[in-house]
């Protein structure tokens, strides 16, 4: 019975096939072997496109992590450098990422380097391959994970490396500094977005590709890393929880009438109390975020542009939304703050943001 309803299926679609309209112009053939190749080319390119901006992300979050440690809850120890062998890089680049940017799958070979890292003032350079820590020999698996760990379980105390560029090897000794330990990572997403889940700093590779200087990433690093400080997550669930009370109430009120709601309120007031104040802490962050840049030694005086590019990409941002500001009142205010800024410079005042009271007190760091 199958293999005729099968072939009775298939008939089907011939039958279909036939009848239905098909292309009219004559198509040149697309050999298989030049389509493989320039698929090849695109891998490539789409490789080094991607960690050219990991390598500029990369730099501006060690700045910024390193300037504004005093206001993280956490912090941990940093070298400035992301490492990986071909095991350990993300699979959506294949093969094609090694060929591209060096690296075999053997050593791990330094694929970003932050200006004026410890790993930087000890002569390491992009391409360099990193054999050991303290005599422990570098993983090929999960090798950024590895070294990680290694600097949480060690602090900031010296460590010797070794490095081989070339034929040489060479011992070189790494202070590493203490930095906010929230990581910050690249999203190949091309929307002009960023994000925080209060675990990590997400910037979506749009926001790189808009951005002409590295202090318009700074001013978005800061931002998020502003969000987590600020202690805005915690702010959010305490106003939802509140509504979603206020709501259950009302609900709880209605049953006792003889009236089943379902629990809409609560989940409605719920969700207005999550958004309350959002656009507020939108906006804080904006702020305080400025200050974090600056603070890292960006001038950001072109800043506020990455607001008007935003508005370019994405016309809704425009006008008014339910949790964040309108680009056009985010670009006023960057204005504001950069002035702000700009002032405290030239009286040689701290660039510290002008908090309320309550807020004044940075959060006492505490090491992972």
């Amino acid at each position: 019975m199958v293999p005729l309803r099968g072939a009775a299926l298939l008939g089907l679609l011939a039958l279909l096939g036939a009848g239905c309209a098909g292309p009219s112009a004559k198509i040149p053939d697309l050999p298989d072997d030049e389509v493989k190749a320039e698929q090849h080319r695109q891998q490539l390119t789409a490789s080094k496109t991607h960690f050219a901006a990991l390598a500029r992300l990369n730099e501006v979050a060690f700045k910024i992590k390193v300037a504004n440690r005093e206001y993280c809850e956490y912090v941990e120890p940093q070298i400035g450098i992301y490492a990986a062998t071909t095991h350990s890089l993300p699979r959506k680049f294949g093969s094609a990422a090694g060929e591209a940017l060096g690296v075999d799958s053997t050593f791990a070979t330094v694929l970003t380097l932050a200006e004026g890292s410890p790993a930087a003032v000890a002569g390491i350079k992009q391409g360099d391959r990193i054999l050991t820590f303290n005599n422990e020999a570098v993983p090929a698996k999960k090798t950024s994970e590895w070294m990680e760990r290694w600097l949480r379980a060690h602090g900031d105390a010296p460590v010797t490396v070794l490095v081989k560029r070339g034929e040489e090897e060479r011992r070189v000794t790494l202070y590493p500094v203490m930095t906010c330990a929230i990581p910050v990572v690249l999203s190949s997403d091309e929307n002009t977005n960023a994000f925080t889940d209060y675990r990590k700093i997400v910037v979506h590779a749009g926001i790189l590709r808009i951005a002409q200087s590295d202090a318009e990433v700074a001013a978005v690093v800061g931002h998020e890393l502003a969000h987590v400080n600020m202690g805005h997550y915690g702010k959010r669930l305490q106003n939802m929880v509140l509504g979603a009370v206020g709501g259950a109430a009302i609900d709880g009120g209605l049953a006792m009438g003889g009236i089943y709601s379902g629990g809409v309120f609560r989940r409605h007031l719920g969700l207005a109390g999550a958004r309350m104040f959002s656009v507020g802490f939108e906006r804080e962050a904006d702020y305080v975020g400025a200050y974090y840049a600056a603070r890292a030694g960006y001038d950001i005086s072109a800043a506020a542009r990455l607001w008007r590019a935003v508005a370019q990409e994405n016309p809704d941002s425009l006008h008014a939304a339910k949790t964040h500001p309108p680009t056009p009142a985010r670009f006023v205010q960057m204005q504001k703050t950069i002035a702000e800024i700009e002032d405290k410079k030239r009286r040689h005042v701290a660039l510290e943001p002008d908090l309320k009271p309550a807020q004044i007190e940075p959060a006492a760091a505490a090491q992972y």
